[in-house]
């Protein structure tokens, strides 16, 4: 607890009644959930819609679902897949991957999805966000951006963020922060931001960029890339975000949803708790 009076970013959130969200992202490819390391190196985890059912019943306040190879392939989502997994849930959900048009947008949004995550899409065509926030809402509108931070060898140091597209496959020449707040002043509802460099090594959460970024932006952030126990969502919540978001942990089965609500109520972190399962 003595944490938590040091965090004013959660202490303001909890104080305007706003619980912090556990997320579990479900990243596919061709069809099947996938989990890698730094975006690369793909195992099989399962089926989407029967991962979805489970993380639910575990307490999961929200899934994402991302077909990571729809954009990098040039083909569009697996829309069959999306619509079963949307039948079993009544949580939110959110599809991202190979969404490029309104009209996409709108297949998705009718087939049961309850936002849509752009990546690629909306670097390469910023006025969509602007378009889908004024069409559907900026509830509906996720931006999801990919960063990464290579290390400098000669000065053992760090470089500056860096934003990619197509699934971690190509470096863009956007700045990092500015993109970040164009991307809240287009309407977009949330920014799930995912650190690269943190991708699957079980680290935790980049939680230097996750303050820096709450501090500047009002918009929701979902902080992605790196956790693997249950600990690491209470340090990214102490930073500021929003929502955290996790794969591989889940999908081993190393920790359920409840595990990390729980450790996150033992720390002073506001959560829903209608229905935790162990």
């Amino acid at each position: 607890m003595s944490e938590l009076m040091n965090s004013p970013q959660l202490t303001k959130k909890m104080e305007q009644g706003l619980k912090s969200r556990v997320i579990v992202c479900l990243d596919v490819a061709h069809g099947r959930v996938v989990k890698g390391v730094n975006f690369k190196g793909l195992q099989d985890m399962g089926d989407p819609v029967e991962l979805a059912i489970r993380y639910q019943e575990q307490g999961a306040d929200e899934i994402i679902f991302l077909d990571i190879k729809a954009t990098l392939e040039q083909r569009a989502n697996a829309l069959e897949v999306v619509t079963r997994v949307a039948e079993n849930l009544s949580i939110p959900f959110t599809v991202g991957g190979g969404l490029n048009t309104y009209a996409d947008v709108a297949q998705f949004l009718n087939a049961g999805a309850d936002k849509v995550a752009l990546n690629s899409a909306a670097v390469k065509h910023p006025d969509l966000v602007d378009e889908i926030a004024k069409g559907f809402g900026s509830q509906c509108v996720v931006v999801a951006v990919d960063l990464n931070q290579e290390q400098d060898q000669k000065t053992q140091g760090s470089s500056e963020y860096e934003v990619y597209i197509n699934g971690g496959h190509t470096l863009t020449d956007l700045n990092a922060m500015q993109w970040l707040t164009e991307i809240e002043q287009r309407g977009a509802g949330e920014i799930l931001l995912t650190a690269m460099h943190r991708d699957g090594t079980g680290f935790g959460f980049d939680n230097e960029l996750m303050s820096q970024v709450s501090k500047k932006l009002g918009i929701q952030v979902i902080a992605s890339g790196g956790a693997s126990k249950p600990a690491h969502f209470t340090d990214t919540f102490l930073a500021g975000s929003d929502a955290a978001l996790a794969a591989g942990m889940f999908h081993r089965g190393e920790f359920t949803v409840g595990q990390v609500k729980q450790e996150l109520l033992n720390n002073g972190v506001a959560v829903r708790i209608e229905k935790l399962k162990y």
